[in-house]
């Protein structure tokens, strides 16, 4: 059983959205409840942050025009270090006082997914939308409470979905080409919990890293669904995963400090960091977002 290392101690409330980006040789995440945008040089190591003009950052991707859209409260954005922020490139379709953006990535089309969920309740009014290239917004799902785990399998015939508090990371048929899903069977069901499915990111063989959301471990989990892989963490509340790095061999973990319990953080001093672990298996390129 492997066990990853801290990389950065940030100390994020909600710290998500994790990716690699091989133009600016970054990694990339955010803390969700400050609407805090990181910036991890690696493998130097240097550390930026970037604070957003919104009350809630839910999710990145990495834009092929440069720089990144962000995913917040007020829609879908794009933004640059250079710049920050930029043109809006989908407008709010829910209560921008009560509702967000969630989890989102990018497939190898250039859509950007991403889905909207109750910034307080858990009840069942978010929606999962694409945002095509020319722009245009699909609906895909609705009547989620958490929506997580956003993946694509290699060959690009599995799109991968979470409702984290429904327990359950759900598989897909996905046709690329038209942007649809069909066919949703479940994937890896987690019980009653208290361990829940979070981000999610597929490596190069299919088999697909899931973060356990109050498990304080990621799983990877085979083609088939079967445990393959568990890394422990020394942080109750991993978040969301991904693989990078010049070689796409470091598995990168971020992680939530805010359920903790003043007792409870001091005893996870790292939690809300980012940790790494080397694997064996690597990732994929992270694709581009067209919009």
């Amino acid at each position: 059983m492997a066990v990853a290392q801290p990389v950065v101690t940030t100390r994020d409330q909600l710290g998500e959205g994790i990716l690699w980006c091989p133009h600016s040789q970054c990694v990339w995440w955010v803390d969700v409840l400050s609407a805090t945008l990181h910036q991890l040089f690696w493998p130097h190591g240097t550390h930026r942050r970037h604070q957003l003009p919104f009350r809630r950052l839910g999710s990145i991707g990495p834009r092929a025009g440069g720089g990144l859209v962000v995913a917040t409260e007020q829609g879908i954005f794009g933004w640059s270090v250079e710049r920050g922020v930029g043109a809006q490139l989908m407008a709010p379709r829910w209560n921008v006082a009560t509702h967000r953006l969630n989890d989102g990535r990018c497939d190898r089309a250039g859509r950007f997914w991403v889905g909207s969920m109750h910034d307080r309740d858990f009840v069942p009014e978010g929606t999962l939308f694409s945002l095509g290239p020319e722009g245009a917004v699909a609906t895909h799902l609705g009547e989620v409470i958490v929506p997580n785990s956003i993946a694509f399998s290699p060959d690009d015939r599995s799109f991968f979905f979470a409702d984290t508090r429904r327990y359950v990371i759900w598989q897909f048929d996905f046709d690329l080409a038209s942007g649809s899903i069909r066919n949703r069977r479940p994937f890896v069901e987690f019980g009653a919990g208290p361990s829940r499915p979070d981000g999610s990111c597929v490596d190069a063989e299919g088999g697909l890293w899931n973060a356990a959301y109050a498990g304080g471990r990621v799983v990877r989990y085979a083609s088939d669904g079967r445990v393959d892989q568990v890394v422990e963490l020394p942080a109750s509340y991993p978040t969301c995963v991904c693989l990078g790095g010049p070689d796409l061999d470091v598995l990168f973990i971020t992680s939530a400090s805010f359920p903790l319990s003043a007792g409870e953080r001091a005893r996870e001093p790292l939690a809300g960091g980012v940790f790494a672990l080397p694997v064996s298996v690597k990732g994929l390129p992270e694709p581009m977002v067209q919009a």
